[in-house]
């Protein structure tokens, strides 16, 4: 048998893990990897539209930066080869939709749990803390993140009207250290993302200013 030499495709995805020890919890492999990635960075200055002339060039922490994407969910080939995916003679992609919708629904048990609470008379219930989410785009892009905006659109069905074929449009909010704080786990993670930024960054090439047709800076 001869060895294939076609180089291992990478699947972008989400892991989601918990917040206090980083424990994964799921992984989350997108079927396809989306075509375009829309990233938008708002950099964070001290006072905004202040006159203060000591303020305009300071920044008082990382940008706030957003991602959205399409995702193309689709089993026509497993219903094709049903022993890739048994699930998709079943659910069509329901259960893949599902996975991901869940993402933003706290756990059935735990609202029972605190309907029980609300019913024995206790006045304050704080908000459950859900699993991290961790957008993954290769090993130098693992981010956590907060899902800002999720649709998803189901273009064609089974007999059963189980949907065969989807499109999910994700918009992600980036949380840096100013969301979570330097202790937190996510907290760590997104600094080793910005210390990849700043790694790439210095492989960049230093042009010189003969580049841009200057001699020098006015």
């Amino acid at each position: 048998m001869s060895a294939s030499f076609s180089p291992r495709l990478l699947k972008a995805g989400i892991v989601l893990i918990r917040p206090d020890s980083g424990k994964v919890l799921r992984v989350i492999a997108l079927q396809y990897n989306p075509d375009t990635l829309t990233r938008t960075l708002q950099p964070q200055g001290i006072s905004g539209e202040s006159n203060n002339r000591a303020e305009a060039t300071r920044l008082k922490g990382p940008p706030i930066e957003t991602i959205k994407l399409d995702a193309e969910i689709d089993a026509t080939d497993q219903l094709e080869f049903p022993e890739r995916n048994p699930n998709a003679i079943e659910v069509g992609v329901a259960d893949q939709l599902a996975a991901l919708e869940t993402m933003i629904y706290p756990s059935s048990v735990d609202l029972v749990a605190n309907n029980s609470l609300q019913a024995s008379g206790t006045l304050e219930i704080a908000p459950m803390e859900a699993p991290l989410p961790l957008f993954v785009w290769s090993k130098n892009r693992v981010v956590p993140v907060r899902i800002t905006d999720f649709s998803i659109t189901e273009e064609a069905f089974d007999t059963s009207l189980n949907p065969i074929r989807a499109k999910v449009s994700l918009g992600l909010r980036v949380l840096s250290v100013d969301d979570l704080g330097f202790d937190h786990r996510g907290g760590n993670i997104f600094l080793v993302y910005q210390r990849n930024k700043e790694r790439l960054a210095a492989l960049a090439p230093n042009n010189p200013l003969s580049v841009l047709g200057l001699g020098g800076i006015p």
